[in-house]
């Protein structure tokens, strides 16, 4: 899985991750950098659910539970109303390297 970087984009972490999609849920990867998040997916879904999120379009991060127990759940809510759900391992700590971006 190769994403194009741009001039003095360092990936900062990189970790398996589910998008819970309005339909579905989408396995794949996120990849925060020290510019942009993104969101690749993997299996048959590679590009149609892909994401680029910019950090000054970030209203807030919200933690959640998925399955009403399991802390893993990340929700990134866009200024302009769009959320995007995502399950993922370390939660907190990736939650807290976004929080810092924006």
């Amino acid at each position: 899985m190769v994403i194009p970087l741009k001039a003095n984009e360092l990936v900062i972490k990189a970790g398996d991750s589910t998008l819970l999609a309005s339909s579905e849920k989408v396995d794949g990867k996120l990849i925060l950098t020290n510019q942009r998040i993104y969101f690749k997916a993997s299996n048959g879904h590679a590009g149609e659910f892909d994401l680029e999120i910019i950090p000054t379009e970030i209203l807030e991060v919200i933690f959640f539970n998925t399955k009403k127990i399991f802390p893993n759940g990340l929700n990134v809510v866009m200024k302009s109303g769009e959320q995007n759900k995502f399950s993922l391992k370390k939660r907190n700590e990736i939650g807290a390297m976004i929080n810092k971006m924006y």
